[in-house]
C-alpha cells in the first residue's frame, strides 16, 4: 500500500519525503490548523514562506483534504508525500503539551468543580483540544507532564495545607509543579470516576484503571487510592506500551549472563525465578524471555496480577480475587490447557511454590518472580514457605536477581576524583579509574537537574551448578549459597554494578543505593 502511495505521489509530482522532523515548524512545534483536523485527515504545514505553505500529506488523492486547508489557511499549498506513521509521529510532537504548561493551569485556577461522569469518555485522547472543564484540563496538564518527562508513576500527595505532586522518574521520586489545595477534592474525583471508582467511597482504599491515548499511542494506568488524615492519597501507575523494550539485547544483559540466560529458557522444563524489589524491571525481563521463545509449536500461558502488555501469540490471565480466583487456582486450571511455557506473575504462598514445582516436573517450562534481595536468597524464601529442598535442587534451573540503576546524563556528565572514603566504600583502588576519575552528572534541562537519564538494567545470575544443589539439599541457607556462588566466580550486583561504574555509565552512589543490601557479601 505505500509503495502504491509512493507512485502516485511521484505521478503527481508530489516532492517525496522520509522524514520532516527538520522542517522548521516542526521542529519549533507550530501549531496553525486544528489537531482533530490534522490527525484525521493525516496532513500537516510544515513551512510558510512567500510562495505559500508546504504540507506533508499521506495520500495523494485526498484533494478534498488539501482544498479545505488551503481554504483555511488563505494560503496557495506545495504539497508533499510521506507516510502517514511519520506524519502522526510529527503531529503528536506539534501538538505536545508545552513545557510549563501543567504548572501554568494549576496556578490558573485557584479552584474548580468536580467533572461529571457524562463528561468522561474511556479512551479520549489526552491532546484533543477544546472547551473543556478546567479540572479536566488539568488533571489532563498532569498526565501528559508526567508522560513527557518519563515518568512511571504519579503520586497526588494530600497535606494539611498542600496538595503536592510528585512523578517517579528513573527509579526516583522528584517532586514537581503542584495545583492548589483547594482543587484537591476535584482532580482526585475526576481521577476516580475516570478509573471508575466509587465517588462517594473516601474511607476505604480503592483500585482501578484508566486507558487513554495520546496522539496514535495508547496508555493505560493502575490506578490507587487510600485514605489519609487529609483526604485520599492517589498513585497512577503508567503502563505506557510505547516504551516497554522487548528482547534479551535490549535489556542491558552482559554477554556472560545472556547467554546462560538464554539457554535457560530454551530449556524443556525446570523452573526459573526473577528477583528484585518492586520496579526493578522484572516484568519486562518476562516479557523479553516470553517474546524470545514464543512460536506456532509452542503454548504459552500466563497469569499475572494484573496484565500489564499484551502480547500476541500467547494466552494471559488476570488474577481476580472478587471471584476467589488467585494464583494457586489459576494455575490448577491452566494446568489443563496443555501449556509448554507457564509465565506466573509472582510466587506469593506455599501452594503457588507447590503447584509451580509440580508443573515444572511434569514437563512444563516455568518462569516466574519472587521478591528477595539477591539470587541466593530465592532458595532461601521458598525454603522458608515449607518447599522440601530435594523439591528446589531438581526442579529450578536458576535464579536471577536484577535492578536498574540510573544513567548519568550525557548532556551534563563530567569528570572528577572520588575521594579516599568513596573508594573504600565502592572497593576499589584509585590504579582501577582511567586517569583516577569518575563521572556524575552536574544537573540540566535535559535530566530535569537530577543529573541522571535514563536506566540500565545490572543482573546476578546463578544457574542451578551441582554443587549449588548439593548445599540447597544439605541446608538453603543464603550465606552458604553465597559463598559456593561465588567459587562458581558468579558476579554480583555490586559486582555488575561496579562494572558500570568503571565504564562511565552510573555513579558510585547509585550503586551503592540500589546493591546495599548485598554491599558486605560484594566487597
Amino acid at each position: 500500500m505505500k509503495d502504491d502511495l509512493k507512485t502516485l505521489a511521484r505521478k503527481f509530482a508530489y516532492p517525496i519525503c522520509e522524514e520532516i522532523a527538520g522542517y522548521p515548524m516542526v521542529q519549533e512545534r507550530l501549531q496553525i490548523i486544528p489537531y482533530a483536523f490534522a490527525k484525521q485527515k493525516a496532513i500537516l504545514p510544515l513551512e510558510e514562506t512567500e510562495l505559500g505553505v508546504t504540507v506533508a500529506i499521506s495520500d495523494p488523492l485526498d484533494l478534498d483534504a488539501l482544498e479545505e486547508l488551503r481554504l483555511y489557511l488563505q494560503k496557495p499549498l506545495s504539497p508533499v508525500y510521506c507516510t502517514k506513521a511519520v506524519i502522526e509521529a510529527a503531529i503528536e510532537t506539534c501538538y505536545r503539551q508545552k513545557e510549563g504548561e501543567a504548572k501554568k493551569l494549576f496556578s490558573d485556577h485557584a479552584s474548580s468543580a468536580s467533572a461529571s461522569q457524562e463528561e468522561l469518555l474511556e479512551g479520549y485522547d489526552l491532546l484533543e483540544t477544546g472547551e473543556q472543564n478546567p479540572t479536566v484540563r488539568m488533571v489532563n496538564a498532569m498526565i501528559l507532564d508526567a508522560i513527557q518527562q518519563g515518568a512511571s508513576d504519579i503520586h497526588l500527595e494530600p497535606g494539611e495545607t498542600v496538595f503536592s505532586v510528585r512523578y517517579r522518574i528513573d527509579g526516583a521520586l522528584l517532586r514537581r509543579d503542584s495545583p492548589p489545595k483547594e482543587t484537591q477534592s476535584a482532580i482526585t474525583t475526576r481521577i476516580k470516576v475516570m478509573a471508575k471508582m466509587d465517588i462517594a467511597e473516601r474511607r476505604l482504599p480503592q483500585d482501578g484503571r484508566i486507558k487513554l491515548r495520546q496522539g496514535g499511542r495508547e496508555i493505560d494506568f493502575r490506578v490507587s487510592t487510600i485514605p489519609t488524615s487529609h483526604g485520599e492519597r492517589v498513585v497512577l501507575r503508567i503502563l505506557d506500551k510505547g516504551n516497554i523494550l522487548l528482547g534479551l539485547e535490549k535489556i542491558g544483559m552482559d554477554d556472560k549472563t545472556l547467554r546462560s540466560f538464554r539457554k535457560m529458557i530454551h530449556a524443556p522444563e525446570g523452573i526459573i525465578l526473577v528477583t528484585g524489589p518492586t520496579g526493578s524491571g522484572k516484568t519486562t525481563t518476562l516479557y523479553s524471555a516470553i517474546a524470545e521463545i514464543i512460536h506456532r509449536e509452542v503454548n504459552v500461558i500466563t497469569i499475572e496480577d494484573p496484565v500489564e502488555y499484551k502480547l500476541a501469540g500467547i494466552s494471559q490471565m488476570n488474577v481476580n480475587p472478587r471471584i476467589d480466583l488467585d494464583f494457586a487456582k489459576g494455575l490448577r486450571h491452566i494446568l489443563r490447557q496443555d501449556p509448554d511455557v507457564i509465565m506466573i506473575g509472582e510466587i506469593r504462598d506455599k501452594e503457588t511454590a507447590e503447584i509451580a514445582i509440580q508443573a515444572s516436573l511434569t514437563g512444563h517450562l516455568v518462569i516466574s518472580t519472587l521478591h528477595t534481595n539477591d539470587a541466593p536468597s530465592a532458595l532461601t524464601r521458598l525454603a522458608d514457605m515449607g518447599i522440601e529442598s530435594y523439591l528446589l535442587s531438581s526442579s529450578i534451573l536458576g535464579v536471577i536477581a536484577q535492578r536498574l540503576v540510573r544513567c548519568i546524563c550525557p548532556y551534563c556528565r563530567i569528570s572528577y576524583t572520588p575521594t579516599a572514603e568513596e573508594l573504600a566504600d565502592l572497593g576499589l583502588e584509585r590504579e582501577q579509574l582511567s586517569d583516577g576519575k569518575l563521572f556524575k552528572g552536574e544537573g540540566c534541562a535535559h535530566c530535569f537537574k537530577s543529573g541522571y537519564k535514563g536506566r540500565h538494567g545490572i543482573y546476578e545470575l546463578m544457574p542451578m551448578y551441582s554443587k549449588i544443589k548439593a548445599q540447597v539439599v544439605k541446608s538453603a541457607d543464603a550465606e552458604a549459597l553465597r559463598k559456593v556462588a561465588g567459587s562458581y566466580q558468579i558476579a554480583t550486583l555490586f559486582e555488575q554494578g561496579r562494572a558500570l561504574l568503571l565504564r562511565g555509565l552510573t555513579t558510585g552512589s547509585e550503586i551503592l543505593r540500589v546493591t546495599r543490601m548485598g554491599q558486605d557479601a560484594a566487597i
